[in-house]
């Protein structure tokens, strides 16, 4: 049946897939053998070196979304998504100014544990469970966004595509801890960048004239505009998506959510040695992502002028066209390392955030309330939490198949929780005075607000943080005026607090204690 679809280089390339996923599978299953705790398991026993973790980190960021969905965004717009990246570089600024210090004082499992020792064990659970929620949403997005591409290389309908690579990915998650995500996350970027690059100048040499013909077709049409400085406090101005002002505000509220408060990333920068190896991980990864985004920008560009020079129909899902073109326009073995790679890096990817949700539901649910729960008994439980997980993103994966742009779903999804999340946390570190009830006042009224603009208003996904974390913060500021004398600290987080802000006792440094 698939013989009329595909020649035999296909063949041989559809073996490459199997032996490269195959390789990365028994490569990450390895370091199982020296998991013997929790901290093994989720952290990564924190050995990882800071340029492991970076590259980690940018493969969390982009993920299959950006494979699929920045060409798209290019061929049917612009550059303008480069301003949110732009945004990026802030946020990494205050999470290492604000948020690093926080995480490195003792010893810490998830994001949400910071919570709890400055407001209490229900923020800690209310803030873990809109990561539950945001996460799994979003992953969900990402699982369909891979089954664009598995369809396209074996045929299959989208729905069997999806149920194929969530049952690869939990049994792939079953043997890898934090140590297997992080160095097959650097096997792979490395892996699909090189094939991105690959891709780039095999389209450009498929372009009469080459580059000069690329910058008069693509230039006449304004795919190389990056800014839009418009300044007009109007309706129009918030419903822009790609703007300046919105993308350096959207962008930095976005990732200083989920780089500082998400734990799909705070996991990795807790896997760090020390504050110093996470805070150089997190901002060289900027880099990286800012040369990640322009070439897969600049490979949509290119399709544009490809597309036009040949008069060709563009596929109704834009975010076919970069998938497609590699399977039927790369040559042999080239086109299936590179399809390969795509397939395994969202695979880890998918795996990682099955990790963090089976680490939060473990460590901020069910440990929380058993105390005295082993680790031996704790990783049964994760496991078990994985395999629901599993479930639920394969359910939200199918559903989103009715998305227009799965790199805008996804970050829509992500945006109207992230808000909430950003502005308690932000709460808890630099005030001292508001207490549990104001922090949950704060966010229920910012989730509130970020919900109805995002039915009722045509303001821009990029706005939806920056509004939630206003929203949460000056709520529960505002709030904590009605609070009455805070009680004694219990007597597990007593202690010295520090001088001149942040509302959290002075805990003990990890660098004070290596061996904790």
């Amino acid at each position: 049946m698939l013989g009329s679809r595909f020649a035999l280089m296909h063949y041989f390339d559809l073996a490459i897939i199997l032996v490269y996923l195959v390789g990365i599978t028994v490569f990450g299953a390895r370091f199982r053998s020296g998991q013997k705790n929790l901290k093994d398991y989720f952290l990564g026993g924190r050995t990882a070196p800071w340029w492991a973790i970076s590259l980690s980190i940018v493969s969390a960021e982009t993920s299959t979304l950006t494979i699929v969905g920045t060409p798209a965004l290019a061929f049917g717009g612009n550059l303008g998504f480069l301003q949110i990246v732009l945004g990026y570089l802030l946020a990494r600024i205050v999470i290492s100014a604000v948020f690093l210090p926080q995480y490195f004082r003792g010893e810490m499992f998830t994001a949400y544990e910071l919570m709890r020792r400055r407001f209490g064990e229900r923020v800690r659970k209310l803030t873990a469970s809109i990561f539950l929620v945001t996460r799994a949403l979003a992953e969900g997005v990402r699982v369909f966004a891979i089954s664009l591409v598995i369809s396209i290389v074996l045929g299959t309908g989208e729905i069997a595509s999806i149920v194929l690579i969530v049952l690869l990915t939990l049994f792939y998650t079953f043997e890898g801890g934090m140590t297997a995500v992080i160095w097959t996350d650097v096997v792979q970027m490395t892996l699909y960048v090189l094939g991105a690059v690959a891709s780039f100048v095999i389209i450009l040499g498929k372009i009469p004239g080459g580059w000069e013909h690329v910058t008069l077709v693509a230039g006449a049409a304004h795919k190389f505009t990056i800014f839009d400085f418009r300044f007009a406090p109007d309706m129009e101005f918030f419903s822009r998506t790609y703007s300046f002002w919105a993308g350096v505000a959207g962008g930095c509220f976005l990732t200083t959510a989920t780089h500082g408060t998400d734990q799909l990333m705070v996991q990795r920068l807790l896997s760090a040695r020390d504050e110093r190896a996470s805070r150089t991980a997190l901002m060289a990864s900027w880099v990286v992502i800012l040369v990640q985004f322009t070439l897969f920008l600049l490979i949509g560009v290119l399709l544009y002028v490809h597309y036009a020079d040949l008069h060709l129909t563009a596929p109704a899902q834009k975010d076919r066209l970069y998938p497609d073109f590699v399977w039927n326009n790369l040559p042999p073995g080239l086109s299936g390392l590179i399809i390969a790679a795509i397939l395994a890096a969202a695979m880890a990817n998918l795996s990682a955030a099955l990790n963090s949700l089976a680490s939060t539901t473990v460590v901020d649910f069910y440990r929380a309330r058993a105390k005295s729960v082993t680790d031996r008994a704790a990783l049964k439980i994760a496991r078990l939490a994985t395999v629901a997980w599993g479930g639920v993103l394969l359910t939200i994966a199918i559903w989103a198949r009715h998305s227009k742009s799965v790199l805008e779903a996804g970050l829509t999804i992500g945006s109207i929780p992230m808000g909430a999340l950003l502005g308690v946390f932000l709460l808890g570190v630099l005030t001292r005075k508001p207490r549990e009830g104001a922090a949950i006042a704060g966010v229920a009224t910012g989730l509130a607000m970020v919900v109805g603009i995002h039915f009722y208003t045509p303001i821009a996904w990029t706005w939806y943080v920056l509004i939630g974390t206003v929203t949460t913060f000056g709520v529960g500021l505002l709030a904590s005026l009605f609070e009455g004398a805070a009680p004694p600290l219990p007597l597990e987080t007593a202690g010295v607090r520090e001088p001149g802000g942040g509302g959290l006792p002075h805990l003990p440094s990890r660098h004070a204690n290596p061996e904790e």
